[in-house]
């Protein structure tokens, strides 16, 4: 029998009070007034049979009368219909994912990651299934179900000892979304067994940095049954910093601007060192520069000079507990080079002629170099010299060039831009384009002519579609020439004249294309190389003809290399690549593409004259080490799983509301209320019968 509420049956002590009653006896109180005691001896009291007990059976009935009031309110009740426990526990399919990102190699992390695995492997039954995974940018099996399936739970944890032995943490960043998502599929997939054999658990061991990748959680519908367990690692010592390269700030100096690299450094929120020296590798140590980084804050700085005679090529960071992510390797940024070609007259000295202009919209910069060839009309323009370039400006007639040399041009996406002067390139532009009577009027404008209708939908004048850029009316046009653009075969207007003529019209030949302005940009004929709009779309232009940025030469451990601008003709063939380690590794025949980047630092194409390299560093999240907010899992609308205290209070409040509804159909306290009725009559009737006994019948008063 159980109890609902069983702190009643204390009322049972109450059985004591009627014992205490019939055993205390006060004595009398009565006062009897006296005359003189002076010739009274003292005599001893006589002992009496008082203190024994007398009335047993209603002394009984009155003590269960007390019980069965104290078993009422306690409401008893049978556990016969209670749901029992289950004898064996269900058998668990068990998935374990172990951290090995470039955070895991913080101090004491990774042996406290690899006890906790061995620990959860340990409490899995003889007839449990068990995986075991590492991750980092992509999860990596070292144990799979059916490996270990078989195996007795000794044989299976020397084997899980054996392949946790094998890996350690690498220098790749955490993809913890990516690694849940594809954790989960394997638990949910078609050779899973059933649900009602399996519980299917997924536990994570990582020190679960603020830095983890979680963007594959996004909207992803989590399968049903799939529960997961976080076992957070702690390092022993918090501090960390950070040293990154700042790209952002680079490709936005101008060419002649200090050439060192600007940096990141950062600091951990939890931080106890905030003092930090700057570096550069076999430099002298007062060669280097003092950083002052705040707990949880970052610094923007400029690399240290090297020493005179010195070429390093790493930075390091020293001052910090955690040098996992201390050193940092840089390159030199190589701009990229482009090549224009102009056709006109060559007088770069001369402001009334295009060429002035031109030459000073491209100055040079860090991101690229802008060389602008000139041919003059009576020169001759190479083929060699028309593939190499992006951008083709013609302003007076061109020389003659192989028809074959010029498809080949357009073909590969270049750009030809004819700035019409008096009709004097008309000849040239119809040898381009293969429309040999093509002609040109000029046209003087009473005042000025202004832009119009222009196509902020094309990607020339995209850049303008804000309206606070928008304004071309400032721009005036002294002169131009009316272009019959319905003899151009696959012609768009681009931008129009106030007067209804075409200004600027794009004819498609392949991939290329070619922009017929109708009046040059000097100030004799109008002024737009005076305009803020000139350079930018000069710009666009040389996009449009295959402007592409520079060679990245900045990459991520993990990254995927595209070595198609450092290998050049010798994408062809085999390409070899020595890794920072020394080791060579070679590409298959043709392959433009280099997937081995585990390691950080210096890569260098050694198939190529001169040889190419390009430089791999840690992935800067990885230096964000602080704690990830536990709620922020939750938010994402993982399944996880719940406390162990929180367990057994849900099971204990499931077990109070089972024997509540047991007792509730049974509902034993009315029996035992009806028999403490029944005991109370009874004690009334023998209490009164020994009370009338005891007294007998009163004689009649005489």
């Amino acid at each position: 029998m159980s109890f609902l509420t069983p702190l009643f049956l204390l009322g049972g002590l109450t059985l004591g009070l009627p014992v205490l009653f019939h055993l205390i006896r006060r004595s009398s109180k009565d006062q009897l007034p006296f005359s003189s005691l002076l010739f009274l001896q003292p005599t001893p009291p006589r002992v009496t049979r008082r203190n024994r007990l007398e009335h047993l059976l209603l002394l009984l009935l009155r003590g269960l009368v007390l019980l069965l009031l104290a078993l009422a309110f306690a409401r008893p009740f049978l556990p016969r219909g209670r749901l029992a426990p289950p004898t064996t526990p269900p058998r668990t399919r068990l998935l374990l994912l172990l951290d090995t990102s470039a955070s895991m190699r913080r101090l004491g992390l990774w042996p406290t990651a690899v006890a906790k695995a061995e620990e959860v492997v340990r409490g899995v039954g003889p007839a449990d299934q068990v995986a075991l995974f590492t991750f980092d940018r992509l999860p990596h099996p070292l144990l799979s179900f059916n490996d270990g399936s078989a195996l007795a739970p000794a044989a299976r944890g020397q084997l899980v000892a054996q392949r946790l032995a094998q890996p350690t943490p690498g220098w790749a960043g955490t993809d913890l979304g990516t690694a849940l998502t594809s954790a989960a599929e394997l638990l949910a997939g078609k050779d899973t067994p059933k649900a009602a054999t399996f519980q299917r658990r997924l536990v994570v061991i990582s020190d679960l940095q603020e830095g983890s990748r979680l963007d594959g959680l996004q909207g992803y519908d989590w399968p049903r049954g799939v529960r997961i367990e976080f076992i957070r690692v702690h390092p022993l010592r918090p501090t960390n910093a950070g040293l990154q390269w700042a790209p952002d700030l680079e490709t936005a100096l101008p060419a002649g601007a200090d050439a060192r690299p600007r940096l990141r450094i950062s600091n951990s929120p939890d931080a106890q060192h905030e003092q930090f020296r700057l570096q550069w590798e076999g430099a002298e140590a007062g060669d280097g520069l003092d950083v002052y980084v705040p707990p949880g804050q970052s610094r923007l700085v400029l690399a240290p000079k090297p020493p005179p005679g010195l070429s390093p090529e790493s930075l390091i960071l020293t001052g910090d507990d955690e040098p996992f992510d201390n050193r940092l390797y840089v390159l030199p940024p190589k701009p990229a080079e482009l090549t224009v070609v102009y056709l006109g007259p060559e007088s770069p000295a001369d402001p009334a002629q295009p060429l002035y202009y031109l030459l000073r919209a491209f100055p040079p910069t860090r991101r690229q170099i802008v060389r602008v060839v000139t041919v003059p009309p009576t020169g001759t323009l190479a083929p060699a010299t028309l593939a190499a370039a992006r951008l083709v400006v013609v302003t007076a007639p061109a020389p003659e060039v192989p028809e074959a040399a010029v498809q080949s041009f357009l073909a590969k996406g270049g750009t030809v831009l004819l700035a019409l002067q008096k009709g004097a390139a008309t000849a040239s532009l119809g040898r381009w384009l293969g429309l040999e009577t093509l002609q040109a009027t000029d046209v003087t404008p009473a005042s000025y002519a202004m832009l119009a209708q222009i196509a902020f939908d094309h990607p020339l004048f995209a850049p303008f579609a804000d309206p606070r850029y928008s304004d071309f009316t400032k721009i005036h046009f002294w002169k131009y020439r009316r272009l019959a653009t319905n003899q151009l075969a696959e012609a768009r207007v681009l931008a129009r004249f106030d007067t209804g003529d075409a200004a600027l019209t794009e004819v498609a030949r392949g991939r290329g294309q070619i922009l017929i302005l109708a009046a040059g940009w000097q100030p004799a004929e109008s002024q737009l190389a005076l305009s803020s709009k000139f350079v930018p779309l000069l710009y666009a232009m040389l996009e449009r003809g295959g402007g592409a940025e520079p060679p990245p030469q900045q990459y991520h451990v993990g990254d995927t290399v595209d070595l198609t601008p450092l290998l050049g003709a010798v994408a062809a063939s085999q390409a070899t690549v020595r890794r920072p380690d020394g080791r060579p590794v070679s590409l298959a025949t043709g392959a433009t593409t280099f997937t081995a980047t585990d390691l950080p630092g210096i890569y260098t194409i050694t198939s190529t004259q001169p040889p190419r390299r390009f430089v791999v560093n840690l992935d800067p999240a990885e230096s964000r080490t602080a704690a990830l907010p536990s709620d922020q899992l939750e938010r994402l609308g993982l399944p996880l799983k719940p406390r162990e205290v929180a367990v057994a209070r849900r099971l204990a409040q499931e077990r109070r509301q089972q024997d509540a509804e047991l007792e509730n159909r049974q509902k034993l306290w009315r029996w035992l209320i009806g028999m403490a009725l029944v005991m109370v009559l009874a004690e009334t009737s023998l209490a009164g019968w020994l009370t009338h006994r005891t007294t007998g019948p009163t004689e009649p008063a005489v």
